[in-house]
């Protein structure tokens, strides 16, 4: 049986030679600074303490570098999980790198940069961690990182690991398809380490970061793109011709610079974020008859009816 929540959840990991914390607020932990407590929150440092952690039963989050999470204001039930250390890591190899699924993206495409390796131009400029990023395919107009992916390494609810080759995940725009509760622990990834092709490459990722740094909201906490972009269009294009850009709830407003960014101004609420989620999605299908699909993930004991979204009105 799984332990209980709290202290009992505590008590457990810290028999695994692990240093939870309990009733830690979530908003210390993600990039928009909202969110209730977690039951308990842990780093865990290697892949047999992910495996003993998920052997135990109980309810796990992964949160990642917490950089496109809407964690709910009454917290998070369980264990929220941040993967450390090895988990943390890469090892550079002649086929490409194997990639800790808790590695942020920033930091390995520093690294290749200094190696002279190069490959992962669709993650430049995607704050969050490379595991994220295979869960949900993430990219740019660079390119998504599932072209690049060889295979993945994840735990099961329960504690077995599996290897899954690229094939199986279904690589889509902004979708990887992975087993129900499978936390990401390694990627393999494929390289390029022709010297030409990587400066080329470079020259893309320093153009790219220009422009996203002069049209983004970067000095204020937010997840980034709040929807994914509808085929042949801009979310952001697209919320901000039907009128709300400045648009408010509480501390959360719909960015004067970018509309697919929700910015948090101080004292926002993950329901005041909502509301403005909700106000977007509803009046661009009643202005244009475009159905938006959150890219943002929520997480946590929300109240019934907000997630999934409801349909468009």
């Amino acid at each position: 049986m799984a332990p209980t929540v709290g202290p009992a959840l505590a008590r457990a990991l810290v028999d695994l030679g692990l240093s939870p914390l309990v009733d830690e607020p979530m908003s210390r932990h993600g990039f928009w600074r909202i969110g209730g407590p977690a039951d308990v929150w842990v780093e865990v440092p290697d892949l047999a303490s992910l495996r003993a952690v998920m052997a135990l039963g109980a309810p796990v989050t992964v949160v990642g570098n917490g950089s496109n999470l809407l964690v709910a204001d009454q917290g998070i039930r369980g264990v929220a999980l941040r993967l450390a250390g090895s988990l943390r890591d890469a090892r550079l190899d002649p086929q490409g790198a194997r990639v800790g699924g808790g590695m942020m993206n920033s930091v390995l495409l520093a690294r290749l940069q200094r190696a002279g390796r190069g490959g992962l131009a669709s993650l430049a400029g995607v704050p969050g961690t490379v595991g994220g990023a295979v869960r949900m395919n993430a990219g740019t107009a660079l390119g998504e990182v599932g072209a690049v992916v060889r295979e993945v390494t994840v735990v099961l609810p329960g504690g077995a690991v599996a290897v899954l080759p690229a094939e199986a995940l279904g690589f889509a725009y902004r979708h990887a398809t992975l087993p129900p509760g499978a936390v990401v622990a390694e990627v393999a990834l494929t390289l390029q380490d022709d010297p030409e092709a990587v400066a080329r490459e470079q020259a893309e990722i320093d153009h790219h970061l220009a422009r996203r740094k002069a049209t983004q909201p970067l000095d204020q906490p937010s997840c980034g793109s709040v929807f994914r972009n509808p085929q042949g269009d801009a979310a952001g294009r697209l919320i901000e011709a039907a009128g709300l850009k400045g648009a408010s709830r509480g501390g959360a407003r719909i960015s004067d610079k970018h509309a697919n960014f929700i910015v948090n101004t101080g004292g926002a609420t993950a329901m005041d974020t909502w509301a403005l989620v909700r106000l977007a999605r509803d009046t661009v299908w009643r202005r244009f008859g475009v159905r938006l699909e959150p890219e943002v993930h929520a997480v946590g004991d929300w109240p019934d009816g907000c997630w999934p979204l409801p349909e468009p009105t």
